[in-house]
């Protein structure tokens, strides 16, 4: 797989989102705390140091495993740079130092000899691949829960100021460039499986995910409404139920038992939100029994809330929202049945294991236990 201009250009706006979404982070905290909603700036902050302490934990995790592959001492600098949450930034600038010499400067034919001792483009998939990885954990950890507490806020005060409209479109962006990025990056790290190409497989799997992801949290904002206490018991029990299957499936991403111990526990938060398919297994069964999950709370959820109205929500948002839940949920499975029945890669390999989300190639691929073995 060679790394080229296109793949650069992707990596250059891959960093402006990012950066551009940990500014909006801070932006909306901060108005937060300067409108008096105190509570709601410590969460927006508590979400951005959950999700980015975690991300720089298995930043530094491969940092160190690489460098052992390699032969080298671990370097007390990346230690360092990961505690002052500069890991991400560290990777972005080894793919773009080295994607833009691969890409503009590098020539095949010069450089034979030096291509069959060491492949420059590799290397520079593997770090865009690491990256794509960190950037779906960020994406899960921070980006979604903050989504939900922004759509609380706004629905509660029934308008909204332009930082709130620019912070749930940064979340959806972020949230949705991760995803489609990742599972691109994915095939691209498998060299025996079908790569995701074309314009229409790509937003297909887009709109599965964004339109399920955006009607469960617009039902977790509602039961927020119904009562605090039943939202948090009912995600924290789902929390602690997919932790539960993560153990049952006994993943095997990371070498040491403490991380292992710590993604278990990030791929239970993870499905909370949308699934993965977390082991190298046909996963037709357990995606069914997931969204039939789905769509009883949602069902619930919508029953229980037009049953008890809540007083402090604004009545003219009730057909809207739930019209809203309904419709996104509908076509998120409608996408979900028309990518997986006739646009995924593997679609035609039925004796082989189904890739949903994860990954199955050589051992030394780092990829091939995330979220999948």
């Amino acid at each position: 797989m060679k790394y080229t201009k296109l793949n650069f250009m992707m990596s250059v706006l891959g960093i402006v989102i990012y950066i551009t979404d940990l500014i909006v982070d801070i932006w909306v905290s901060v108005r937060f705390f300067y409108e008096g909603q105190n509570v709601f700036g410590i969460l927006i902050v508590s979400f951005m140091f959950f999700g980015t302490l975690v991300v720089q934990c298995f930043s530094y995790s491969w940092f160190k495993a690489d460098l052992k592959k390699a032969g080298q001492e671990s370097q007390h600098c990346f230690l360092l740079l990961h505690c002052l949450q500069g890991g991400v930034f560290t990777r972005y600038w080894f793919v773009l130092k080295n994607g833009y010499h691969v890409a503009f400067k590098y020539n095949s034919k010069t450089d034979k000899f030096m291509e069959e001792q060491f492949d420059p483009h590799k290397e520079v998939m593997d770090r865009m691949t690491d990256l794509s990885m960190l950037r779906l954990l960020e994406a899960y950890l921070e980006g979604c829960p903050q989504l939900v507490l922004q759509l609380y806020t706004v629905l509660e005060h029934g308008q909204a100021n332009f930082t709130q409209y620019a912070a749930i479109m940064v979340s959806c962006c972020a949230i949705s460039w991760s995803t489609v990025d990742y599972q691109i990056a994915l095939r691209k790290s498998l060299p025996d499986k079908n790569l995701l190409s074309g314009f229409y497989p790509k937003l297909t799997y887009l709109f599965y995910k964004l339109f399920t992801l955006l009607s469960w949290m617009l039902s977790v904002v509602l039961l927020l409404f119904i009562n605090v206490k039943i939202a948090l018991f009912l995600l924290l029990f789902l929390w602690f139920l997919w932790i539960l299957w993560a153990f049952k499936k006994q993943t095997q991403f990371c070498a040491s038992i403490s991380m292992e111990f710590l993604y278990r526990v990030i791929v239970g938060f993870i499905l909370i939100f949308t699934f993965f398919n977390i082991k190298g297994q046909n996963t037709k069964y357990p995606m069914f029994c997931y969204y039939i999950l789905r769509v009883l709370v949602t069902l619930g959820i919508l029953i229980v809330f037009w049953v008890c109205p809540v007083s402090i929500f604004n009545s003219d948002y009730f057909i809207p929202i739930s019209i809203a839940i309904a419709l996104a949920l509908v076509l998120g499975i409608i996408f979900l049945i028309v990518y997986y029945g006739t646009l995924h890669p593997n679609r035609n390999e039925e004796t082989k294991p189904d890739e949903t989300d994860g990954i199955a190639a050589e051992r030394d691929c780092r990829m091939k236990y995330f979220l999948m073995e």
